[in-house]
């Protein structure tokens, strides 16, 4: 029996009360898991390498496989979600999820975990793909920047929240129970799913399908090109790596030449699978090119300043660890205010406040004397905190909602997509500055937050862009999702 049969169609405008917080309890639970499990096992890779018997260097692919595997699917299961029903999309990956989950945990050797850590990557693929869309279908129009207010805190806080967790969970266990947990709440979230979450309410685009030759290109040009920049990352980050630096480059550029082949092809459909149509409407190209660029300082930042604390500045792990957490609580605390603006204030201007907030956090922190206090640090984190929290609602919202109904699958897709290219994106930089200018001083470092003051700059522009392209503001964006 199909499971259609125990969902009522939403309606045009949202899920009625309470079936719309069951359907986000759903929802939020499922991206929490997905997100969680990218960062959850660092700290646990050291436990994995010795009671696998496994070498250090290859076990970063217990970490790598799961990336992969996330960003090639992103996109296929998108216009899948579109075809078939973003639910349909979203309990498979979680089942997928779930079960891969079981065999994270009980895996005998290193090559079993890959194994099953690359199925739980896809599994997690699925789930990203069509969250956004289920946002859209959940929350009525007029609500929806709160939904996608509240989704957006989530994955913020379940994408900082994964070495805490860890660091708890290994603190009383070992490490195969980072995976089991995923089984009692997976069973949980699909039982629930099975009757909250809502179907589609547009009928998918006349002509649309999902050719093999279009997915294999597709996963092959995020593929290689992810895996080469991974590499070159690592190896100039001082690492051991499983390729030379020639072979690496030689996998970002036969990656490029499957993307120009791949998107010569999809020039050719009416609704191609990397959604080239929606690229086409300008606020959403522009919010694309505003969250690449966003992410990317992020990341940056992110990773430059435990080395600038610990190694340059001589903070011990504890005072690190507090002063960043000045960052996601800041962000955690504007996100409220950044969904109660949706629909008061353009989303344009928005995103470049807030990303200017943003940027001038990071130069401050870049232009820091030796020997700053904790207070001087604090405030800094907590002005990226704000500006990000401040950004990154109105930006998602754009992405959802400029795209029509019969493709919130694809813009869902693209939101995972563009996030995963910026976080790739700045990792490579910052191995490429490190090996310049050093990670153990406070020169390469600083370099690198000026990088991601840079980049958060021009963020910040790609966003108040959007305000020329959408003429008068969100009411536009209302006219440009519509089917």
């Amino acid at each position: 029996m199909s499971t259609d049969t125990f969902i009522t169609a939403a309606p045009t405008d949202g899920l009625p009360l309470p079936q719309r917080y069951r359907s986000m309890a759903v929802i939020l639970l499922g991206i929490s898991m997905a997100v969680l499990d990218g960062s959850i096992v660092n700290l646990a890779l050291p436990g994995i390498v010795r009671d696998l018997h496994a070498h250090a260097a290859t076990a970063v692919w217990v970490v790598t496989a799961y990336q992969v595997a996330t960003l090639v699917l992103l996109l296929p299961c998108a216009m899948l979600g579109d075809l078939v029903g973003y639910r349909r999309v979203y309990l498979s990956g979680l089942f997928l999820f779930t079960t891969a989950s079981l065999g994270c945990a009980f895996s005998p050797t290193l090559p079993a975990l890959v194994v099953a850590r690359t199925l739980q990557g896809l599994g997690a693929g699925a789930l990203m793909s069509v969250n956004s869309a289920l946002v859209r279908l959940t929350y009525p129009r007029h609500q929806l920047g709160r939904g996608i207010a509240l989704n957006s805190f989530v994955v913020a806080t379940a994408s900082v929240a994964g070495p805490s967790i860890a660091a708890l969970v290994l603190s009383i266990a070992s490490w195969p129970w980072l995976f089991a947990v995923n089984l009692p709440l997976g069973v949980v979230v699909m039982v629930l799913g099975l009757r909250a979450l809502p179907r589609n309410v547009a009928p998918a685009r006349e002509g649309l399908r999902l050719s093999p030759l279009d997915v294999a290109l597709n996963v092959l040009m995020f593929g290689l090109v992810f895996l080469g920049a991974d590499s070159l990352g690592t190896h100039f980050a001082g690492s051991s790596t499983w390729l030379r630096p020639e072979a690496s480059a030689l996998l970002i550029a036969c990656g490029i030449a499957v993307g120009v082949l791949y998107v010569r092809r999809q020039q050719r459909e009416a609704t191609p699978l990397f959604p080239l149509d929606l690229l086409q409407i300008p606020v959403f190209a522009l919010s694309m090119c505003t969250s690449v660029a966003a992410f990317a300082a992020q990341t940056l930042a992110y990773v430059a300043l435990p080395f600038l604390m610990l190694e340059a500045w001589g903070r011990s792990h504890a005072v690190t660890g507090l002063l960043i957490t000045a960052w996601p609580i800041a962000t955690v605390m504007t996100a409220p205010l950044a969904g109660r603006l949706i629909g008061r204030v353009a989303d344009g201007l928005l995103g470049a406040v807030g990303l200017g907030l943003f940027a001038g956090g990071l130069a401050l922190l870049a232009l820091l004397p030796a020997a700053p206090g904790n207070a001087d640090v604090a405030w800094r984190m907590a002005l990226c905190g704000i500006g990000f929290g401040l950004f990154q609602s109105p930006n998602n919202h754009t992405i959802v909602t400029s795209a029509p109904h019969s493709r919130s699958g694809a813009a869902s897709g693209m939101l995972g997509t563009a996030r995963l290219t910026g976080q790739t994106f700045g990792s490579v930089l910052l191995a490429l500055i490190f090996a310049a200018f050093g990670a153990h001083s406070a020169h390469g470092p600083s370099i690198a937050l000026a990088f991601a003051a840079a980049f958060a700059a021009v963020a910040g522009t790609f966003s108040g862009m959007r305000l020329r392209a959408a003429g008068a503001g969100p009411a536009d964006l209302h006219r440009a999702a519509s089917p």
